[in-house]
């Protein structure tokens, strides 16, 4: 009889653990949730002003081609003796050289934010909680524009993408599984390496894969590895969460995340995705 009671103390105990990991990986969740909202807020309102901005600076470089020929013009209609010092005094060649790279090194900031708040809405697009057909490399290309200052002094990346039908999916919780497995493989790398993103099909499956040239990972920690709060970076650099999370979400999607790594050469994390899912 006490041997009896002693299982199912011990099976109480494993599903009073099991219990408490699954409330911390919604908690995780609802924050991960949380950001997302908050980025789709931020996004938002930063679109407004950068819209009005940016066309502000199309003008301005009208304008000040317009003025540096009214300048130029005008300066004709002086005498050389006149136009010469007055034109070295305000630095004249100078500023018509200078002026119109200033314009369009803004310009090109002001692009390049417009497009992170583009990748920033769609990544996060918390209103996207139903499963729509969706370009896979479009989500892929988003999140790498997200991360890309975080990757390039880690990694070069490469890209080798497959012709590929839609996906039935939720977007942003895919781009969240591979915004994971991109930071995993950065921070798996000590020095610079590669990061490969490589894509496929077959007549089942649609898949996506992040491989590297990091640290690899010994068998004993790759078996751990989707566990709860199981991390193999230093205290205080990961919850242990992600790779939980994102097999939570690659299996929601009826899919395999499969993975396998070698010490001293590298992992490969593959995303596997149903072609027709069961609805």
């Amino acid at each position: 009889m006490s041997q009896r009671n002693n299982g199912k103390e011990a099976q109480i105990a494993r599903l009073e653990a099991q219990l408490l990991v699954l409330k911390e990986q919604l908690l995780q969740s609802e924050k991960l949730a949380s950001l997302g909202q908050l980025a789709a807020g931020v996004a938002h309102e930063i679109n407004n002003p950068i819209g009005y901005v940016s066309s502000n600076m199309k003008m301005l470089a009208e304008y000040s081609d317009s003025l540096i020929n009214l300048v130029k013009l005008l300066s004709m209609q002086v005498d050389e003796a006149q136009r010469l010092p007055l034109l070295a005094q305000f630095d004249f060649d100078y500023v018509c050289a200078d002026l119109p790279k200033l314009v369009q090194e803004s310009e090109q900031g002001l692009s390049r934010v417009v497009d992170i708040i583009h990748d920033l809405k769609d990544f996060s697009h918390i209103e996207e909680a139903e499963f729509v057909e969706a370009d896979l490399h479009q989500g892929i290309q988003s999140t790498l524009n997200l991360v890309a200052n975080e990757l390039k002094y880690k990694a070069d990346v490469v890209k080798d993408f497959a012709e590929l039908p839609s996906v039935h999916c939720i977007p942003s919780q895919l781009n969240q599984v591979l915004l994971n497995l991109l930071i995993n493989a950065a921070h798996a790398i000590e020095q610079h390496g590669i990061i490969r993103i490589s894509t496929g099909c077959n007549d089942n499956w649609v898949w996506f894969s992040v491989s590297d040239t990091g640290k690899g990972m010994e068998p004993a920690q790759l078996g751990r590895i989707f566990e709860p709060f199981y991390t193999t970076k230093p205290k205080g650099q990961g919850t242990g969460l992600g790779l939980p999370l994102s097999r939570s979400i690659v299996e929601k999607h009826q899919g395999v995340l499969d993975v396998s790594s070698t010490p001293g050469v590298g992992s490969c994390f593959t995303v596997k995705l149903p072609r027709q899912p069961q609805l």
